[in-house]
């Protein structure tokens, strides 16, 4: 897969480790609040709290030439990425939430052939192949009644979400400034989510607890300003698909940590749609050399 600087490790490792402890955390606060108010809550203090540190630059913006592809950001990166995933975790553990969502890499791979032209190998249609089988064997136990299909399904729909997110501002990067996307994405995405929780939740049931604050604090800092300047910094500034496969470190430490300390049940097959997942994330970002297995570009699609 090439090889990184000290500084990228350095970043790969913060980013991994960030999100891979944040789904315990969330899991805990969201026994506290009502989940659209929280998703919106810490997407728009986290986006409010990057623009604080970004106003020096805020000529940048260009809002009348911009305006639509901040929003179209926001809405995938913010307001269905953030807002299907925490409904979804009541659903489901943590761990097994993130192992489906971390899907989104081989996505991901597929995405960036189609719509930004990045290779295809047979490397990567076998990978994808395999990630399918790691999403049936993941899928068995809600299949089965022991955890919630309606929780699987959301994990996959909040994967295709991020997926195309990350590929729609790897498209838009040469005409927007980075940050500034994703300080605005979480703004007005949080403000829609917040909307949203205000007409269908309560605010008077959310308990303002350690718990709560933790998760509210954590997500509106490490969890969103600095995880996703991190990861879009990292995805443009190399093949999506590459810088995408080291997320699958994620759903280890999720799963570890919540069986650690939140006492998640851990499954065979759990396990084997682990490791079939994280197999299907291999194959699908390592290179092949051999050309006759790489297949023709996607011609690039515009709307």
């Amino acid at each position: 897969m090439g090889k990184f600087s000290a500084k990228t490790a350095i970043a790969i490792a913060s980013l991994v480790l960030i999100w891979g402890v944040s789904w315990s955390i969330y899991k805990v606060a969201l026994h506290y609040t009502p989940p659209i108010l929280f998703a919106g809550m810490r997407s728009l203090f986290g986006g409010l709290l990057l623009a604080l540190f970004l106003l020096p630059r805020r000529k940048q913006i260009h809002w009348r030439e911009n305006w639509h592809r901040y929003t179209i950001s926001a809405l995938l990166n913010a307001v269905f990425f953030y807002g299907i995933q925490t409904v979804g975790l009541i659903y489901l553990p943590g761990g097994l939430f993130s192992v489906l969502v971390y899907f989104q890499p081989v996505l991901i791979g597929l995405f960036a052939w189609m719509w930004l032209g990045e290779k295809m190998t047979l490397l990567k249609l076998i990978g994808l192949a395999i990630g399918f089988l790691g999403i049936l064997a993941v899928s068995a136990d809600g299949l089965s009644g022991q955890v919630s299909l309606v929780g699987v399904l959301m994990a996959l729909m909040t994967a295709v979400s991020w997926a195309l997110g990350v590929i729609y501002v790897k498209k838009e990067s040469g005409k927007v400034d980075s940050l500034w996307m994703v300080a605005l994405q979480f703004i007005i995405g949080g403000t829609i989510l917040t909307a949203i929780g205000t007409g269908v939740e309560s605010w008077s049931d959310i308990v303002w607890n350690g718990s709560y604050l933790l998760g509210i604090g954590f997500g509106s800092s490490f969890g969103i300003p600095v995880a996703f300047v991190i990861y879009f910094t990292l995805i443009n500034s190399g093949e999506a698909s590459k810088v995408a496969s080291f997320t699958f470190l994620v759903p280890l430490i999720a799963v570890a940590t919540g069986t650690l300390f939140l006492h998640e049940p851990f499954t065979y097959s759990l396990l084997a749609g682990l490791v079939l997942i994280i197999l299907s994330i291999y194959f699908v970002n390592r290179k092949s050399n051999r050309r006759k297995h790489q297949l023709p570009k996607k011609m690039t699609v515009t709307t």
